[in-house]
């Protein structure tokens, strides 16, 4: 399938395998920006609820070692998208969906974080059959009320805040699953998430407590790996321990030492997960 745009090279962000490309996908409902890197097997990397794909991008440039990464920017993400206010983990799912025939990929695997996470079961389980795996990091079924959640929502809704803001910062030391040590990481992650328009940061948390696919899990047929840390305390691991017993075939493993960052912070231990996630599939195929 013709894909809907050229490639355009990011010359300062190139790696030692493959140049990064970047361009505009059209979905269901608006439009993607969707990064490429990497060669190999496909993987569709879906970001969380702030910093977009660049949030990511380190556990990106960690797959791409050995497979083909598209990240796929979310709904309001990016300074070229319009916001999309009152956009809902379905809707978001439909929109990816759309975006991904346009993509012309076949099967690929696909992974979420945390909210990325929930948009990602959403569209296993609207299109069964369509990703040959299928990874989780920091999500679960029904997230509901939270009260850390509700505070930060309702704080963003009413609140114009600096990016300095020592208040809404120490909500990032909870991703961390504790007091991160000061340095480049703490930083980057403090940087990405004030990328995202506090409006957008509010809308998702609002979708995430409206999602409940706890009653559609037996839809999903893909061969799932749930990856959660052992200290994250946004979803804990037993929730998505209580994830992966629901869903068959699926695989529950705990990442000892990780927040809900852990996708950054042990990026290299999850992509060893994924690789051999995928690997399996490999080698049953053949």
């Amino acid at each position: 399938m013709r894909r809907s745009a050229k490639y355009s090279v990011i010359p300062n962000w190139e790696t030692e395998w493959s140049p990064i490309t970047r361009w505009p996908v059209q979905g269901q409902g608006g439009t993607h920006e969707v990064v490429r890197l990497g060669r190999g097997s496909p993987i569709v990397l879906l970001p969380g609820l702030a910093g977009g794909w660049k949030m990511v991008m380190p556990l990106a440039r960690q797959l791409a070692k050995r497979h083909e990464v598209h990240l796929i920017g979310l709904s309001g993400d990016g300074a070229l998208l319009p916001r999309c206010a009152g956009v809902g983990v379905v809707d978001e799912a439909k929109s990816l969906l759309s975006a991904l025939d346009r993509l012309g990929l076949e099967r690929p695997a696909l992974m979420g974080v945390s909210y990325g996470g929930a948009v990602a079961l959403e569209m296993a389980i609207e299109a069964p059959g369509r990703f040959h795996r299928l990874a989780l990091f920091g999500a679960e079924a029904q997230f509901g009320r939270k009260w850390a959640a509700t505070i930060a929502r309702r704080a963003l809704e009413r609140f114009p805040m600096p990016s300095d803001s020592p208040f809404i910062n120490q909500f990032f030391n909870l991703l961390h699953g504790g007091k991160p040590e000061s340095g480049p990481l703490a930083d980057f992650v403090v940087r990405r998430c004030w990328e995202t328009d506090q409006g957008v940061m509010a809308d998702r948390l609002r979708a995430l407590e409206l999602f409940d696919a706890s009653d559609r899990l037996w839809r999903v047929e893909t061969p799932t790996l749930i990856l959660a840390g052992s200290r994250d305390v946004i979803v804990t691991s037993d929730r998505q321990k209580a994830l992966a017993r629901a869903i068959s075939p699926s695989r529950f493993v705990s990442i000892e030492g990780a927040g809900h960052l852990g996708f950054l912070t042990h990026r290299k231990e999850v992509s060893a997960r994924i690789a051999r996630h995928l690997g399996v599939a490999r080698r049953t195929v053949s």
